[in-house]
């Protein structure tokens, strides 16, 4: 062998060694240094949501010591199942979502909740609500009275199966009414409650498929699209069936082509307060203990970047002024497994 080649030869193990014991150290090394990442839902991983992301975020960063990366989303599924497989450490779920991941893996856990704007648990909830457009909303009623028998064969639009105000709730009251499993209403046919069913992908999604005539109505909740209406009959906070909202005309996209467009409620439901969450393989016992200590702190509660006015067309706080975190136990949630079947806690 020449000796170009035996100096080839000899660099090339010397690579592969290399190669190797960097490997071995980036698989050994202390879980602390890795980055974590944080994964959010379709609907708050708008770019109207991104000064109030980044704020929460660089809390809980800051608190551990630990460098937190944002994985925006487009789909329920990619957040749900980047919790579970411990691809992400931390993020902010429904009360469907929360129990589904929970019930696959033990290890994702509630931490703490937002609460209603009396700062506990006893307001804090927002609504699942089904809208039409305002000139077909005469259909729905029967004798003076929105009635879910109108329902029947109408095009829906649902935000995901996981979604728990944009599926879950409603699902169940509706599935009730017309005595037929809730799985039943995922697809349409002459033979199902609808004629077709659509999802959205997020609470925007759902409520654009009526606005442009791709539903009849359609599941949102009233704090996910809350930055781009206004109620013109009713009240936001405790929305009623009869309800009118409209679209804002300083709207952002997507709705800003859609100003003045006006949806009637044909049913509203409350629904439980979404919470954070944490996948405990991630994350050490203390690390969790941090994170709740910090976001249930009265200075997380004065960030006015994380709660001041959700209603702010251009940049809409995750949160409203009075609101704040505390900590939460995962029986909270139990209302929710039993919509969805899955074993109580």
């Amino acid at each position: 062998m020449c000796a170009c080649r035996k100096k080839w030869s000899r660099f090339s193990g010397f690579v592969h060694l290399f190669v190797v014991i960097v490997g071995i150290l980036l698989v050994t090394a202390p879980a602390e240094a890795r980055t974590l990442v944080w994964v959010w839902y379709p609907n708050e991983s708008t770019p109207e949501r991104a000064a109030s992301r980044a704020a929460i975020v660089e809390m809980v960063s800051e608190a551990i010591g630990r460098d937190i990366r944002q994985q925006l989303t487009t789909d329920y599924s990619i957040a749900i199942e980047s919790l579970v497989h411990g691809n992400a450490a931390i993020s902010w779920f429904g009360g469907e979502g929360y129990v589904q991941a929970n019930h696959r893996e033990p290890a994702v856990q509630a931490i703490a909740v937002h609460t209603g704007a009396s700062g506990t648990l006893d307001d804090a909830k927002y609504y699942a609500m089904l809208g039409v457009r305002k000139e077909t909303a005469d259909q729905y009623l029967v004798n003076g009275v929105y009635d879910l028998d109108t329902l029947s064969q109408k095009r829906f639009s649902f935000v995901s199966s996981s979604s728990t105000s944009g599926f879950r709730v409603p699902s169940s009251i509706i599935s009730d009414h017309f005595k037929v499993e809730a799985e039943a209403l995922l697809e349409g046919g002459r033979n199902s409650v609808f004629s077709e069913v659509l999802f959205g992908g997020s609470h925007q999604g759902a409520l654009l498929n009526v606005i442009q005539n791709r539903a009849d109505i359609g599941a949102f909740c009233n704090t996910c699209i809350e930055h781009y209406i206004n109620f013109t009959k009713g009240d936001f906070f405790d929305p009623q069936p009869g309800d009118v909202f409209r679209i804002r005309d300083d709207a952002t996209t997507p709705f800003d082509r859609f100003s003045g467009e006006e949806i009637v409620l044909v049913a509203t439901v409350p629904v439980l307060n979404e919470c954070i969450v944490v996948n405990a393989n991630v994350l050490s016992q203390k690390e969790i203990d941090t994170i709740t200590k910090v976001l249930t702190s009265d200075e997380a509660a004065a960030n006015r970047r994380i709660f001041r006015d959700r209603s702010d067309a251009r940049n809409p706080t995750l949160f409203d002024e009075g609101q704040r975190f505390v900590p939460v136990e995962d029986a909270w949630y139990n209302p929710i497994r039993e919509m969805s079947g899955l074993p109580l806690k």
